[in-house]
């Protein structure tokens, strides 16, 4: 006897169409045998149809009833997903932003539910908001990446968001520091503590992280010659001039930008999600708060800790030699508050730190840059913004587009490329002043 391939479909009691599909295996062993009931055969046999392209293509949902899209999102893709490659705070970050935007629209509905038009209502609802192009992409990025897991994991039968259209966001034009804006910020930051924190900022483009999460014993003085290295500070202790190995004067201090300092936000202890037995809005008011920390993190005191670059920016940037010396006095300041504290000094090693030793809050580091440039009698720029500005610098001054990627630890050199456009205009303003210098006609004053 022939095997049935299509089920059959029977007309029930309740005077609805029902078939029986078997679809696959359970983890069990037994069959996987999902109930179809409609009000008209044909209603029946498009629902089959389905689910046997769905058991052909492998990309039958999960049986049972399917998660609700703030119950999947919360619970299980930043729950328990998530944290095996994201940031804690950006995992917050994406918790802000699916509470504020997408489950008021979507947040109530079937996973296997939601069509591509209940996406495109999140996006106008924010768009309705004026809210900026670039917080509407970052939420499409949120759920492109949250579907793709759940349909590789057979939450759901297809991947929606592949039948969206993805918005877009106006690259922002970059108005980085000119160089007389340096000039004057570094002149204003020398009548200040720690100076030599927005030199380090302007000279070699650091991210804030970077700068202030630096310490002295990954400052190196390398031999270009044999490769031997030795701390910088032990070979100004030591009064070093050449090279021990091989004797060589052929030497330069590279800067290992292999940690970054951030502030992150307490958790609550007293539960997985509100509501919040103890009461308290805020994790770090929580009675049982703790600090959320990835491997290889470290932490340095309150809700500081110090984490690696991110993506591929660990990184070792050669310092200018006029940096070096800058660094150097700062050094023997900074052992002076040492001797000073008379033991209340802390012993993180950070080249930026308090007059104790400890490191400084990104925040504390924000208001000092904001009166560095009013003392400059600079228009306001972000912090963020002195790397801009070594970006800007190194590629009007020629060096080679992919040479600066690698200083400044840029992911692709896409990024360094979206410089061009400002160094244009810088190349176009230094040949116009060269011009004017060099090429004035004859007693011209």
């Amino acid at each position: 006897m022939a095997r049935r391939r299509y089920p059959p479909i029977k007309l029930g009691k309740d005077e609805l169409y029902h078939a029986w599909v078997v679809v696959g295996t359970k983890g069990n062993g037994r069959p996987d045998q999902r109930h179809v009931k409609r009000r008209t055969i044909e209603e029946v046999e498009e629902r089959v149809d389905e689910l046997l392209d769905q058991k052909r293509s492998g990309t039958v949902a999960r049986p049972g009833r399917g998660p609700t899209v703030r119950t999947w999102l919360l619970d299980t893709y930043l729950g328990t997903i998530a944290p095996g490659r994201i940031d804690p705070t950006t995992i917050q970050g994406y918790r802000s932003k699916l509470d504020n935007h997408v489950f008021p629209v979507i947040g109530s509905l079937r996973m296997d539910r939601v069509i591509s038009d209940n996406i495109d209502a999140v996006y106008t609802a924010m768009r309705r908001k004026q809210l900026a192009d670039a917080t509407v992409v970052q939420v499409h990025r949120i759920l492109a990446r949250a579907w793709k897991v759940a349909a590789r994991r057979r939450v759901v039968p297809h991947n929606i968001m592949l039948d969206v259209d993805p918005p877009t966001a106006k690259r922002k034009e970059m108005e980085p520091l000119t160089e007389d804006d340096a000039l004057a910020v570094l002149a204003a930051a020398r009548r200040r503590r720690n100076a030599a924190r927005w030199s380090v900022g302007l000279a070699i483009g650091t991210r804030q992280g970077e700068a202030l999460g630096l310490r002295w014993p990954y400052l190196l003085v390398v031999c270009d010659d044999c490769g031997a290295t030795v701390k910088v500070v032990d070979w100004w202790e030591q009064k070093l001039q050449r090279c021990r190995g091989c004797d060589s004067a052929d030497i330069g201090v590279v800067a290992r930008i292999w940690w970054q300092l951030h502030r992150r936000s307490h958790e609550h202890g007293c539960a997985d999600r509100p509501p919040w037995t103890c009461g308290r809005k805020r994790g770090g008011n929580c009675t049982a708060r703790r600090l959320p920390l990835r491997s290889g993190e470290i932490h340095v005191g309150g809700g500081l800790i110090l984490k690696e670059p991110k993506g591929k920016s660990k990184r070792s940037s050669p310092i200018p030699v006029e940096l070096v010396a800058e660094l150097r006095a700062h050094h023997e300041v900074q052992a002076l508050e040492k001797m000073m504290a008379d033991g209340a000094y802390a012993n993180h090693e950070f080249v930026f730190a308090d007059q104790l030793g400890e490191p400084i809050d990104p925040g504390r580091d924000w208001r000092e840059w904001k009166a560095v440039l009013a003392a400059a009698g600079v228009r306001d720029f972000r912090v963020h913004d002195t790397r801009h500005a070594a970006a800007t610098l190194l590629l009007a001054q020629g060096v080679d587009v992919r040479v600066v990627q690698e200083l400044l630890g840029h992911s692709t050199v896409k990024v360094t490329e979206g410089y061009a456009h400002v160094v244009s205009k810088l190349a176009r303003d230094a040949t116009e002043r060269m011009g004017r210098r060099l090429l004035q006609p004859p007693g011209t004053p």
